[in-house]
């Protein structure tokens, strides 16, 4: 049995929806079918009340908590969040964590078979927007049963997501916590992510994003995209107290080698991420990531934009995280308050950055549990 395993949800097994409907994206292509993985954690109750939506960032996937066998080591994504009296408490509600489509190991997207040729999707997977994944979550809520999410809950681009429910489908959800988020990306933000796709799109090994017939995977590319992403979520004083400018090797070489321990790290990052990520998808949810502007279709007005929504809010955002600065989560509750909406704002004092939504800070827990109780008592859980 796994340590902790009576805070965990345990073991769980990945589950399939198959879609057999077409479904028109953003970008007028069209997908005739197509599959939603997907994760379930704790009961959904005799009225269907009790369900919460997670939404992953760029490199998640289902596997939001829990563990796939006895052997493995590394638990979901949000682990120290969802499971039995944690922060999103699954003795309580009933726990939905799909995979969005174009992702990596799962839902369909680049690596999937092409159902008219058999070979893999590859470049010709449509480019998906976050307007495009909240309906076919959508699709997913409808198969399980559920007529209004209790909350749908996300981080980064999933709080991307959480706005794109509560101004698509404001009747379904009745909370939208949006996490670490922004109404929009900045300039600076978009140029990051452009170095990011230019590194795996000029790696030799790239092949026009058809690298899998030809057997091969653009690690230097997506291991310096995720290098980049990287010194994006940790904040310099976040790096400074990890590593300093520690030597490797306690000593300079004067070479071009690895010598410093943030060098190191770096890498190991980057190796790693290779291991486990897809070119193409980092390709596809970073412009996903650029394209989300809600604001757009209303001259810029995100109160008018907001208009529709009748969830309410809790947002969340980090002192630490210069990806997605607080100012840029306070825009989100100006344009709530100002279009007449209920809204909670908590802003955590916090060292590590933009990856700290993904931590336990007692600040963090303690107010998102807070919100979350108030939500479950609502519906009597």
């Amino acid at each position: 049995m796994h340590e902790h395993a009576t805070h965990s949800v345990g073991q769980v097994e990945p589950q399939t929806l198959h879609v057999a409907q077409a479904m028109p994206l953003d970008c007028g292509k069209t997908l005739d079918r197509f599959d939603i993985v997907y994760e379930t954690y704790g009961t959904l109750n005799a009225d269907a009340s009790n369900a919460v939506l997670i939404c992953h960032a760029l490199s998640g996937n289902h596997h939001a908590a829990g563990y796939h066998s006895e052997q493995d080591t590394k638990p979901g994504w949000w682990d120290k969040c969802i499971g039995p009296g944690k922060m999103i408490d699954t003795n309580r509600f009933f726990v939905v964590s799909p995979a969005n489509l174009g992702g990596y190991n799962g839902s369909t997207g680049p690596g999937s078979a092409h159902p008219d040729t058999g070979r893999h999707y590859g470049p010709d997977f449509p480019v998906v927007t976050v307007g495009d994944w909240v309906r076919s979550q959508d699709i997913l809520r409808e198969a399980l049963g559920i007529t209004q999410w209790s909350a749908v809950i996300g981080g980064s681009l999933g709080g991307m997501q959480v706005m794109q429910w509560a101004i698509d489908f404001p009747n379904r959800l009745r909370h939208a916590v949006v996490i670490a988020a922004a109404p929009k990306l900045s300039a600076q933000n978009i140029a990051f992510n452009e170095i990011a796709r230019q590194a795996i799109v000029t790696d030799p090994e790239f092949h026009g994003g058809r690298y899998y017939e030809h057997e091969v995977v653009p690690r230097r590319g997506l291991m310096l995209a995720r290098m980049l992403g990287h010194i994006t979520y940790l904040s310099d004083e976040a790096m400074r107290a990890k590593f300093g400018r520690d030597l490797r090797d306690g000593r300079i070489s004067y070479g071009f080698d690895v010598e410093f321990q943030v060098e190191s790290y770096l890498r190991y990052q980057g190796q790693s991420f290779v291991d486990r990520f897809d070119a193409n998808t980092y390709l596809l949810m970073t412009k996903a990531l650029d394209y989300f502007d809600p604001a757009h279709a209303h001259g810029g007005d995100l109160a008018k934009a907001f208009a529709p929504a009748t969830a309410r809010f809790m947002v969340i955002s980090f002192t630490s995280d210069w990806r997605f600065a607080p100012e840029r989560s306070r825009e989100i509750v100006d344009a709530l308050v100002d279009a007449g909406k209920q809204v909670s704002y908590a802003e955590v004092t916090s060292d590590l950055g933009h990856d700290d939504f993904l931590l336990t800070l007692p600040h963090y827990v303690d107010t998102l549990r807070a919100y979350l109780d108030r939500a479950a008592r609502e519906i009597g859980a």
